[in-house]
């Protein structure tokens, strides 16, 4: 019986929980409520600040409340070209306009969106990190559904009532430049989670790794594995429905 491999430890948390210490809180869109749904509100950018472990800066929004006599404080993520002292608007009536939020039916085809919610009121889960954007391609008013081309490429049917950022996610080309030393790679790690540096399976003990032993560093069997095989021994192409480069030009099918 070999040692529980690094994978398994993951699982349980203890060293490799996420550094939250200095987050500046969770970015999501606002509540949705009665105002955004028949209407619009407008709040105004009082700041654009930096989140610790996030590529993409956040925008520090400032609305009044519809129903009581105070402000509400959001934390959106910030689009491109978007500036403190801008006034945004959230709701159906709102304009197309950067860092307005509306829902995606009434967006027109082509429009560039981003924080996009899966689900109706999850309040934004994709196109989140920076210079991503996804791209409204269809809408169908009979079931009420629109069709999105995420940053993967992938088409996906989603409600049209869900909420999106007009605009793309700022802070792009972020991973153009290469870090170039270890020492920006630590401290890029250091503030997201214990992943980093990696040490590689095939330079390991065989007690401590699948990959490991042998008089050269060579894997020694195949580096797919099946997916029900039991949690130690899950390392290298995970139930890989190919391997290899990827060669020629990304078709995506349109469905």
């Amino acid at each position: 019986m070999g040692r529980v491999i690094r994978a398994q430890r993951k699982g349980a948390g203890g060293i490799f929980k996420s550094r939250t210490r200095t987050r500046k809180g969770p970015a999501k869109l606002r509540a949705l409520d009665f105002a955004e749904r028949h209407g619009y509100l407008k709040g105004v950018v009082r700041d654009i600040i930096h989140d610790p472990g996030r590529g993409a800066p956040l925008a520090k929004v400032v609305f009044r409340d519809p129903y009581r006599y105070k402000k509400r404080n959001e934390l959106f993520i910030a689009a491109e070209g978007m500036y403190t002292g801008q006034f945004l608007y959230c709701g159906k009536k709102a304009n197309l306009q950067i860092g307005n939020i509306l829902p995606v039916g009434q967006m027109p085809e082509g429009t560039m969106i981003c924080n996009l919610e899966e689900k109706t009121g999850d309040r934004g889960a994709l196109a989140r990190t920076s210079g991503n954007y996804a791209i409204v391609v269809s809408h169908n008013p009979d079931t009420g559904k629109s069709r999105v081309k995420l940053p993967s490429g992938n088409k996906k049917l989603i409600p049209s009532a869900n909420r999106a950022m007009v605009g793309i996610v700022a802070g792009g080309g972020r991973v153009d430049k290469p870090l170039l030393k270890a020492g920006r790679a630590y401290h890029k790690y250091k503030v997201k989670r214990n992943s980093w540096p990696k040490v590689r399976g095939v330079c390991m003990n065989p007690v401590e790794h699948p990959h490991g032993g042998g008089n050269h560093q060579h894997i020694g069997k195949a580096s797919t594995v099946s997916r029900y095989k039991s949690h130690g021994r899950k390392v290298g192409l995970i139930a890989a429905r190919r391997t290899g480069r990827l060669r020629g030009t990304r078709v995506v099918k349109d469905e």
